[in-house]
């Protein structure tokens, strides 16, 4: 019996991407809310509660607006905004974290879905901090490439306009108060004392990022090798579908060029460890519509209906 799905919000970015995914599906019914009603508060709080599922494909307000909508016990919601990933009643959608990771999205009625810079960050400093690799109290630099589809609808059609201006044809850095709203979960979901600072940066290409870590030897509590660090996260993601640990080294990246959309159009996140044993640098590769939204957002429904997890998803 297929399982009735609403998306609020299914105009957006996010939303589409979690449409096409849906594609060629029989396992699940869509509910589709008219044009002209998707704003109408009493037509969107009757989809959703008609709904086994609910998707929230929107700003942070209105996320928060759609779960008080929420009256039937039974619906259980998929948040693809901010608004959830640091309360501890959620599940934080990322289930190759840790099997309670997984566990508490299967059975939980409420799930936050990770940002797209979020997920390459924790991904790496989650499981170094929880086995005692990389000290809570460890200055945590990040910088991170993406492009430019994580933005909204205002911005790709800046960058997509035929006379679209000449600075966006360059690498722009943003967020640069070092408040990005990112921030809060990074810190929260890995346990750093303190919060990591953290430099994003857009380019002119469509979607797929980097986010990059540097290590210091010197600050750890103990020297590590490259081949340690890369052992911590393999053991994290061995048996996992999507999340890959990469050999420690440039020869796994052709050319010694590792491209921010390598992985554009997929679920599948990639994890690399660069450098010597007195510097490192750990890179996560993943895209931002796939495993850093849309691609996540589906993979939880699947663990949630009970399903096999790669379902809709490559």
């Amino acid at each position: 019996m297929a399982v009735k799905i609403y998306i609020d919000g299914q105009e957006g970015t996010t939303g589409l991407k979690i449409l096409e995914r849906f594609e060629g599906r029989n396992d699940i019914e869509l509910l589709k809310i008219s044009e002209d009603k998707r704003k109408d508060l009493n037509e969107r709080k009757k989809f959703i509660n008609e709904s086994d599922f609910t998707f929230l494909c929107l700003p942070d307000a209105a996320a928060i607006e759609a779960v008080s909508l929420v009256e039937n016990d039974n619906v259980r919601i998929i948040d693809a905004s901010t608004a959830h990933r640091t309360n501890p009643d959620w599940a934080y959608g990322f289930p190759e974290l840790s099997p309670a990771h997984r566990e508490k999205i299967r059975t939980s009625k409420r799930v936050a879905v990770p940002g797209c810079y979020a997920s390459g960050f924790i991904s790496m400093i989650y499981p170094l901090v929880s086995k005692g690799v990389l000290p809570a109290y460890y200055p945590v630099f990040a910088y991170a490439t993406s492009g430019y589809s994580g933005a909204g609808k205002k911005a790709i059609a800046a960058y997509e306009a035929a006379d679209k201006p000449f600075e966006l044809l360059s690498p722009r850095q943003y967020a640069l108060n070092m408040n990005h709203k990112h921030l809060p979960e990074m810190q929260a979901i890995t346990g750093l004392a303190y919060k990591p600072m953290f430099n994003p940066i857009v380019d002119n290409y469509f979607s797929g990022m980097v986010v990059s870590v540097p290590i210091q030897s010197r600050l750890l509590d103990k020297k590590l090798t490259p081949e340690q660090i890369r052992e911590a996260l393999y053991e994290t993601y061995k048996d996992s579908n999507f999340v890959e640990v990469k050999p420690t080294g440039s020869e796994c990246v052709p050319d010694g060029f590792l491209t921010s959309n390598g992985l554009s159009g997929s679920n599948r996140m990639e994890l690399y460890v660069f450098g010597n044993e007195e510097q490192m640098l750990l890179c996560s590769r993943l895209d931002n519509l796939g495993k850093g939204a849309s691609g996540a957002a589906v993979q939880c429904l699947n663990i949630m209906m009970g399903i096999d997890e790669t379902t809709g998803l490559i």
